[in-house]
This record gives C-alpha cells, sequence and structure tokens, in this order.
C-alpha cells in the first residue's frame, strides 16, 4: 500500500464524491476509481457505500480513515523534522492535555522559545486523558499534560508547580449561587453534567460520599465549552474544574468551590525513551526553566527520568 493511496482514500472520504476528490487532486475519475477498489480488494473489507450522489464510509472506512490520517500525520511530522535546516532551529512541537487553566505555563514556556526561534510551530490538541494517551503512544503528539488522578506509570512525567480546584458551574439564578461553596449534600437531587473519565468520576465520587448514590446525572461531557452552553441553557449544574470557562462579571454563570476543598495535581509527560525532535527537546528545557528558573541549556537531554525535577511527585 503506497502513501499516495492513502492521501487519495482521504480526499475521496472528506469530498464524498470522485468528481469532487479527482478535480481536487488533479487526476481522472477512472483512475481514482480504480485506485479505491484495488485498495479494498487488497484489505479485503469495503470501504464506501456508494450512492447515486456520494458516498459515504463503512465502519471498516470510519476506523480505516482514522488510521490512515494518523499514518500521513506522523510522515509528515516525521519529514518536517528531517528537513529542518540543522543551523536554525525550526519545526514543529505537538502537545496534548486537558481542559485546565494550566495550559497557561505551557503557553508562557512556548512564548519564550518563540521569542527566541521564532521558526518552530506549536499545535495544540485538547481531549481527555485516553485521547492524548493514545496520540503520544503513537508518536503524533510530543508531550501530554494531564490532570490527575490519572496513571502515567508508562511514561516520563514531572509534575507542575500548580493545582487545580473542583466545583460547580452554575447559572447566577440558581439557588446554590448564593453560597460561597457547595458541599456533598448540597448535590442531592439537583440535576447535574459530569465529566466521561471514569477515574475523575472516581475521584468525585470518594469526596460526594454517600451522597454519590442519590445524584441525578442528566448529561456527560468530554470538554467544558459545551457542557457550559448546557447549564446556561438551564440543562443543570456541571462539576468541573476552575478557571477553564471565562466568567465575565456580566454574564449569565458562576462558579462555587467544592467544601471541602478538592484540588488535584497536573503533569507533564511523555514516551518512555522517547527520541524527540530537536525543537521537542529544547522545547522541555524551556518548560523546565520558565518553571522553577535557570537558563535555557539548547542542548540539555529531554530523556531523563521524572526524579530529574524539583516538582516530580
Amino acid at each position: 500500500m503506497e502513501l499516495r493511496t492513502l492521501r487519495y482514500f482521504l480526499a475521496v472520504a472528506q469530498a464524498k464524491t470522485i468528481s469532487a476528490a479527482a478535480e481536487a487532486l488533479h487526476v481522472t475519475q477512472p483512475t481514482l476509481s480504480r485506485q479505491m477498489q484495488e485498495l479494498e480488494e487488497e484489505l479485503g473489507k469495503t470501504l464506501f457505500l456508494r450512492g447515486k450522489r456520494s458516498i459515504t464510509l463503512t465502519e471498516e472506512g470510519t476506523f480505516f480513515r482514522k488510521r490512515a490520517q494518523e499514518v500521513v500525520s506522523l510522515l509528515e511530522k516525521t519529514t518536517a523534522e528531517l528537513r529542518a535546516p540543522d543551523e536554525l532551529l525550526s519545526g514543529d512541537i505537538h502537545i496534548g492535555g486537558g481542559e485546565t487553566d494550566a495550559i497557561r505555563l505551557i503557553a508562557r514556556a512556548a512564548r519564550r522559545m518563540r521569542q527566541d526561534h521564532p521558526h518552530v510551530t506549536f499545535h495544540i490538541f485538547s481531549g481527555n486523558a485516553e485521547d492524548v494517551m493514545e496520540k503520544i503512544d503513537r508518536d503524533l503528539v510530543d508531550f501530554g499534560l494531564f490532570i490527575e488522578p490519572v496513571d502515567l506509570s508508562g511514561y516520563e512525567f514531572f509534575r507542575l508547580p500548580v493545582k487545580d480546584r473542583w466545583g460547580v458551574l452554575m447559572r447566577k439564578d440558581a439557588p446554590l449561587a448564593a453560597r460561597p461553596s457547595v458541599a456533598p449534600a448540597d448535590l442531592r437531587g439537583l440535576p447535574l453534567l459530569v465529566s466521561r473519565q471514569n477515574m475523575v468520576n472516581n475521584e468525585v465520587a470518594g469526596w460526594l460520599g454517600e451522597t454519590h448514590e442519590a445524584l441525578q446525572v442528566v448529561a456527560t461531557y468530554n470538554l467544558l465549552y459545551s457542557a457550559s452552553i448546557m447549564v446556561e441553557e438551564g440543562m443543570g449544574y456541571a462539576l468541573c474544574l476552575d478557571r477553564i470557562i471565562r466568567l465575565p462579571e456580566d454574564g449569565p454563570l458562576c462558579f462555587r468551590p467544592l467544601h471541602p476543598a478538592m484540588e488535584v495535581g497536573l503533569n507533564v509527560a511523555w514516551k518512555k525513551q522517547q527520541l524527540f525532535s530537536k525543537p521537542a527537546r529544547v522545547f522541555l528545557d524551556y518548560l523546565k526553566a520558565s518553571l522553577w528558573g535557570g537558563p535555557v541549556a539548547e542542548g540539555a537531554s529531554a530523556t531523563g527520568t521524572p526524579q530529574d525535577d524539583p516538582a516530580t511527585a
């Protein structure tokens, strides 16, 4: 299977017609149709459902598109790294992470690095812990920013010198908005929106104690922005971390912290024995210098263990 075939397949999947994909690829329709037929024959699977006006992907086709995108992205990332001039620090740095205000720490280090090396480009991916781990394992991101609780035993990592706190996002006209904080008993019977991550939910369940059995979960969410819209529209209360959604004074929403307080740590992690590109290796040095001070040594190694850093758990 050639890389060209993967690009052809992705173009057809996006355009949803052979004619539109052929025009975008500057090939003839018969050539593209034959390539897709040969691809299906090679895989022994039907990838497309061919209608009169459009083409849709089968379940196998959807799975293959995801893998094809990963292969093409990884090749493009590797090619860009190898083509970067030796005398000029340039290239791409890929960072994945959950929603947290701690991304500011990443941004500060990235800004400082860009000031010194303006030919470096950053790519940010937002997702839950499982999504980010998958991309790290497949070498699609260089670093992951993880919110505890999370199992990082299979990765190199260090803890950031900040914590996030849990609380409840609600409308300002909600009854709980009049209180300075929210206790477990306050949530009994209320319509709640909660995170989809099992480890996070287990942590919250431990804080709630017996109240957990009386929760009324009306929705789950992956990223908070959509959940905040549902809260604004009166869907319920969202259990979430603070400082993710901007809450203007004249806006409809407010945040109240949990009491007793529940705070969580944050970690930056990467693949064990990772062979970083030069930009990624240098960025890790910038990040450590930004967090704990000291000069940036461009040639420093980025393959140390978590114990090398002062904030390691």
